[in-house]
């Protein structure tokens, strides 16, 4: 299987042509029109990247298929340009063992959209007590690398002393969803605590809640000598710690802290709930501006690694309730990769390049995906995405490849749309 793809602008840079063959890059430059592909596509026009990573991405298979598979998370995913996702462990039954994670692993090669990884869950049930199979996960087919209770934080910081040192041993990285319960508890607290929460009654989420887990959590991979990563990070505060933790680990270089912002953290804020619309509740909360404004300057200067949608399907039942009752969570995949074009690429804080930096192979190298994240160069596989970057689009949910409809950019105008998906040279989307 051969593929042409004609007049491309790679990261940006001016139009070239990319012959595929094989599933790996063979030829970069002007070719002669003599060059026979079984599909050519005229990229005149478009911007070529390499396909996107997703650090966090919950397909609730299994257990909640009536919100998600692996399928249509995947089929969701390559419309969003990715050509590999991370798959949450809180599903049910929680994916805490060998047999779990490969099981996902499975479903996501029998979809063969995009490459599903699962991630394993950190402690057994995710219940924050007893590690769960670490090291068997990691040795299993599914080669597990990245574990994460995500949806609850491993607030006792023995069990998260335990698991980064127990992870050190194969070079694996301990996802944290930052949320102290006893300042922010577990399904209750779901509004931004400020003056907002207060007068609309709803249970306040205070920032210091995150910032006091992340805080610990670099101190403790300082400690151990491992790798810890901060999930959908939120606010200003935790931008301030990890710039300091950044700065620490350079110089000893024997521990590492990365993290992610979610599209969503980007350019949503904190007012929107003035509507009580459950479409907008989401764990962490959604921030003020002045965090907003200090997320997307991390990301532009590094401070922040990585974009990661958190994408979070849920069916009307679980959302379609009073503010306080409905489920957290918000879809991401399908508009991410526009959302970060309006976001950081039309106002200048990130160029193409910085757009495959921390969406593809920066999130590809925390994950230890050697397949993944890799430069548009011959030699290399033929993950990749076209974009247009110059496409406008209003949003509508009900067209959207996931089974879930709890999508936070319906009827918004968002700029840059992606075209074309390709997995090792083989279309998986068509814009």
């Amino acid at each position: 299987m051969s593929l042409l793809i004609k007049g491309a602008s790679v990261l940006g840079a001016e139009p070239t042509d990319v012959y595929v063959e094989g599933g790996v890059i063979r030829e970069i430059g002007s070719l002669s029109t003599d060059v026979v592909a079984d599909e050519v596509v005229d990229a005149a026009g478009l911007v070529l990247l390499p396909g996107l990573v997703d650090l966090h991405t919950h397909l609730r298979q299994p257990g909640r298929e009536d919100a998600e598979t692996v399928a249509s998370g995947a089929a969701a995913a390559a419309a969003g340009g990715y050509t590999a996702v991370l798959a949450m462990a809180n599903t049910s039954p929680v994916t805490d063992t060998a047999e779990a994670a490969v099981s996902v692993w499975e479903l996501g090669r029998e979809a063969g959209l995009a490459d599903v990884f699962p991630v394993g869950a950190v402690t057994k049930g995710l219940a924050g007590e007893e590690l769960a199979e670490l090291s068997l996960m990691n040795r299993s087919r599914a080669g597990v690398k990245v574990f994460s209770d995500d949806g609850r934080c491993v607030s006792d910081p023995r069990v998260m002393r335990r698991a980064l040192e127990y992870v050190k041993a194969f070079g694996g990285v301990i996802s944290q969803h930052s949320q102290d319960p006893s300042l922010a508890p577990y399904g209750s607290a779901c509004c931004h605590e400020g003056e907002l929460s207060g007068r609309l009654g709803l249970p306040g989420w205070p920032g210091v809640a995150e910032e006091v887990i992340v805080a610990r959590d670099v101190m403790l991979a300082r400690h151990t000598g491992s790798r810890v990563h901060v999930a959908h990070a939120s606010t200003a505060g935790t931008v301030e710690v990890l710039r300091w933790a950044k700065a620490q680990a350079e110089k000893d270089g024997s521990w590492a802290v990365t993290a992610e912002v979610t599209p969503h953290h980007l350019l949503l804020t904190t007012d929107l709930l003035a509507g009580y619309d459950p479409t907008f509740k989401v764990n962490p909360p959604l921030r003020p501006a002045e965090d907003v404004e200090a997320l997307r300057a991390a990301l532009s200067d590094g401070t922040i690694d990585a974009v990661a949608t958190d994408h979070a399907p849920h069916a009307r039942q679980d959302k379609e309730h009073a503010f306080v009752d409905a489920a957290f969570g918000m879809l991401g995949l399908e508009e991410a990769l526009s959302v970060v074009s309006t976001v950081m690429v039309s106002s200048g804080l990130l160029d193409w390049s910085g757009v495959a930096r921390v969406m593809s192979t920066t999130p590809a190298r925390i994950a230890g995906l050697e397949g993944h994240g890799r430069p548009i160069a011959v030699g290399e596989p033929a993950n990749l995405t076209l974009l247009d970057p110059a496409a406008t689009y209003v949003v509508d949910r009900d067209r959207s490849l996931s089974l879930s409809r709890n999508n936070p950019w319906h009827d918004r105008k968002l700029t840059g749309r992606v075209v074309a998906t390709f997995l090792r040279g083989k279309r998986t989307f068509a814009g």
